[in-house]
């Protein structure tokens, strides 16, 4: 038993070490050791398979309308880092590792619910965002069933479904299988409020969820949220007790939320962007905040 506590005790020290001095290249001009890759594949399917489930697809999902709006989000949210048939990934992508993969073969190796899941939730150290403050439930669904219309389309059937109002007309459908028509829709919306989360999460969770996916934690450290040491703004605690944040807006909710909605209307000196939160997610902000 000692020999087995003391094995652990070295190997610790040993993982410790190797995280301590640097010995694993984590740039991106290099790739994982194939182990890591192989391991980082299969924790992949095992926890995406293992989630999915949660949301069934719908009975109708491969239909017109829904594969033509999901050519829309395709072309306005997916194709610069995975590309498509006859257009190359923009090439910022191209150096991100690993390299966002093509979607023509996705499902192969996918079920629907899997390629839901992955697109609403995103792959953390992948580059992989979660869209689902960003995609309608519908919209989410949507790219689901382009996707399996994908493997049979050719470059010039892709460009024909996704091109936009002032490229094509009606009069000039594609026909691409079962599916005609012109993408004339776009996905860049703010949406209200995520689908339901399945299980759901407690209000709190969900407030820590929203500044997460909005980007707060890359400039300020707020309580109880997980992300960097940063101090590009300043810590987010104790500002029901505050006269005025940053200066100009009063520490209610109502002051809060236009804050975190606008900042750039309030005080245009300011240095933090407006962002596009919803105003269901900036309430909800607000009020973990003022509780804190």
């Amino acid at each position: 038993m000692a020999a087995f506590a003391a094995a652990g005790v070295l190997g610790a020290a040993g993982a410790a070490a190797f995280v301590w001095f640097g010995v694993y290249d984590v740039s991106a001009t290099g790739p994982h050791l194939q182990p890591v890759h192989s391991l980082l594949e299969i924790a992949l399917q095992r926890a995406v398979q293992r989630r999915s489930d949660a949301h069934p697809p719908p009975r109708d999902l491969l239909t017109r309308e829904r594969v033509v709006q999901g050519a829309a989000c395709f072309r306005d949210r997916c194709v610069a880092c995975h590309g498509a048939p006859g257009v190359a990934p923009q090439a910022f992508s191209l150096g991100m590792q690993p390299v966002p993969s093509s979607l023509v073969e996705a499902t192969r190796h996918w079920r629907p619910q899997d390629l839901y899941w992955i697109t609403r939730n995103g792959i953390k150290m992948s580059g992989m965002p979660a869209w689902e403050y960003r995609l309608e439930e519908g919209e989410l669904w949507a790219i689901v069933a382009f996707l399996d219309a994908l493997p049979l389309m050719t470059p010039d059937q892709y460009r024909a479904l996704t091109a936009s109002p002032a490229q094509s007309s009606e009069k000039s459908p594609v026909s691409v299988g079962k599916v005609e028509g012109v993408a004339a829709a776009r996905c860049d919306g703010i949406v209200d409020a995520p689908a339901p989360l399945v299980p759901p999460l407690a209000t709190v969770e969900l407030a820590q969820r929203a500044f997460r996916q909005h980007g707060c934690t890359a400039c300020h450290t707020i309580p109880g949220v997980v992300g960097p040491d940063t101090s590009n703004g300043p810590r987010l605690s104790g500002l029901a007790g505050r006269d005025r944040i940053g200066g100009k807006a009063f520490p209610t909710e109502d002051g809060l939320t236009a804050w975190i909605r606008d900042p750039q209307a309030i005080d245009a000196h300011n240095a933090m962007p407006t962002l596009g939160v919803s105003e269901t997610q900036a309430r909800l902000m607000a009020r973990y905040l003022l509780t804190d």
